[in-house]
């Protein structure tokens, strides 16, 4: 490396978390520290167009900037052949809509949400190229995209969860009755419908009936061909920050009231009415519970970088519930996530020279593996 760390940021996206990848992308550009960094945004526009940008020499000033529309775009199988193409020469790239950058990126930051960015399918070209980059690996992203998946690998390591129904879109086309009663015996109403691979509250809605319940596994399907629908808990929300690799560690806890009937996308980055709580008003018993359950949550998916995990705390007796691992959690203004942690005295500058290290550190680690072990010793 050079005297700066030469940081690929990604995002944008094919995912219905678009808009949200931009906010956390002008957020990270902020308050990188440029004496130490050489940023270089690459934006991936919502038709899977691929765009680089210039090196940074200061943050952007807005939104409409990020999205380079000044810069030719490429296909994704145009835009990401040169990055292969480079490991002939050792010197991976990333293509801009001219061809190859010269310039060898360091680390890359992939401040992608949802679909084609948090579930492990940039994670496993970065993988294939050999570049380090930011964040939970394939296995892990892959698995905490998939709310049904997650939920079963916490059923295996005993983390305590509401109940839930799941299927997908070919199921509830054969026999939607089937679902709609199994629903109504199990969970009852209200519940949550929510799309099995997606984030940001993005297609959630909340049914009190039948008909209800209908049209939102339709909304759901709009953006998941899976569906899952969870019982409703009347809770307090809880979250905690995750920070490390193989030794993480957990923030003080954090609570959510929303400003809507539930925690919906205009609450998350819209209104900027919700209120959070840092650290939450909970016991101390209740805290370090939470962030135990948060760290093996972590771990159980084979986490590294950073992740927030969310919880339900019933009000009625304080029970807990697991909900989800964020393996790329926001950065924007309103975000939990670099909040619980200034709370827990890590500094969001501080904060991103610590995830810069912890990528290169796991991409050290390996290089140690040795891929040959069916050869001849």
């Amino acid at each position: 490396m050079g005297d700066k760390v030469r940081v690929g940021l990604v995002y944008g996206g094919r995912s219905g978390e678009h808009e949200v990848s931009l906010q956390t992308a002008l957020a990270v550009m902020k308050a990188f520290d440029y004496t130490k960094y050489e940023i270089k945004p690459f934006y991936i526009t919502k038709a899977g167009e691929w765009r680089a940008g210039t090196v940074l020499l200061a943050p952007p000033e807005g939104l409409e900037l990020l999205r380079l529309s000044g810069g030719n775009a490429t296909s994704g199988t145009e835009a990401l052949m040169p990055v292969f193409n480079g490991l002939a020469d050792q010197a991976p790239a990333i293509s801009s809509g001219t061809g190859a950058i010269n310039e060898t990126i360091d680390v890359v930051f992939p401040l992608l949400h949802g679909t084609f960015g948090e579930d492990g399918t940039i994670q496993g070209l970065l993988e294939m190229a050999n570049i380090p980059y930011v964040g939970a690996g394939v296995l892990a992203s892959a698995v905490g995209m998939d709310k049904i998946t997650m939920k079963k690998v916490f059923a295996q390591e005993g983390l305590p969860q509401v109940i839930y129904r799941h299927f997908n879109r070919t199921q509830w086309d054969k026999d939607p009755a089937f679902f709609i009663m199994e629903i109504e015996v199990a969970l009852g109403y209200p519940c949550f419908i929510k799309p099995a691979n997606l984030g940001s509250s993005v297609g959630i809605s909340k049914a009190r009936n039948r008909e209800e319940l209908i049209a939102g596994v339709k909304f759901a399907l709009r953006y998941d061909r899976k569906v899952i629908v969870e019982e409703f808990v009347d809770a307090r929300e809880i979250e905690v920050s995750v920070l490390g690799n193989d030794d993480p560690r957990a923030s003080l806890p954090g609570e959510i009231t929303s400003s809507s009937e539930f925690y919906d996308y205009k609450a998350k980055y819209t209104d900027g009415k919700s209120e959070m709580h840092i650290p939450a008003n909970i016991p101390a018993e209740t805290a370090e519970a939470v962030r135990e359950m948060a760290v093996r949550a972590f771990l159980s998916i084979d986490g590294s970088g950073l992740s927030r995990v969310d919880f339900f705390m019933r009000k009625e007796d304080g029970q807990l519930f697991i909900n989800e691992v964020n393996t790329m959690p926001g950065f924007t203004p309103y975000s939990m996530y670099p909040l619980m942690w200034r709370e827990s005295g890590v500094s969001y500058a501080e904060l991103l020279d610590t995830l810069i290290g912890l990528a290169i550190d796991r991409h050290a680690q390996k290089q140690r593996i040795d891929y040959g072990a069916g050869d001849p010793v």
